[in-house]
């Protein structure tokens, strides 16, 4: 099964729509779509149902909240055991600045995204959460100088 075999044409362009505005009405979303409201909202609960798309969000610009640095973590484990993941786990879970969390292949097994405040608080995270961990091994970062492009749409 193809990308496109997943979703209707409708469909598409309803998640298309909602990811780049989710305050969009269904009147809005039904007159986009040429279809009913009544049609369109059956076709929202679904999407929601299936899990193809969550809750409505509100996006927030970090640097507007005082955490204007981009940071990206790569983490070295030492164990990939249950018990070491799970204790990785909890504690990227606990650090409300780490965004993303990636398992990845290559020299690394994890990458993990954090919007920081600056170098401290970022070495404080690292120090606290990351490397107090018995099963870390070892971390390298890259800081980002600049968001050159940033979206959270899905291509559909």
């Amino acid at each position: 099964m193809n990308e496109t075999d997943l979703l209707s044409a409708v469909e598409a362009k309803l998640v298309s729509m909602l990811q780049r505005d989710a305050s969009l009405s269904v009147a809005d979303l039904a007159e986009a779509a040429n279809s009913s409201a009544a049609t369109v909202w059956r076709r929202i609960r679904s999407l929601e149902e299936r899990g193809v798309i969550g809750p409505p969000v509100r996006l927030v610009d970090p640097a507007k909240v005082g955490r204007g640095m981009d940071v990206y973590c790569q983490v070295r484990m030492k164990s990939q055991d249950a018990q070491a993941r799970a204790a990785f786990q909890q504690a990227v879970d606990d650090e409300p600045a780490i965004m993303e969390v990636y398992s990845v292949t290559g020299e690394w097994d994890y990458m993990l995204h954090m919007v920081v405040r600056d170098i401290a608080d970022f070495e404080d995270i690292l120090m606290r959460r990351l490397l107090e961990l018995d099963c870390v091994a070892g971390t390298s970062t890259i800081f980002a100088l600049r968001r050159i492009k940033h979206t959270r749409q899905v291509p559909v």
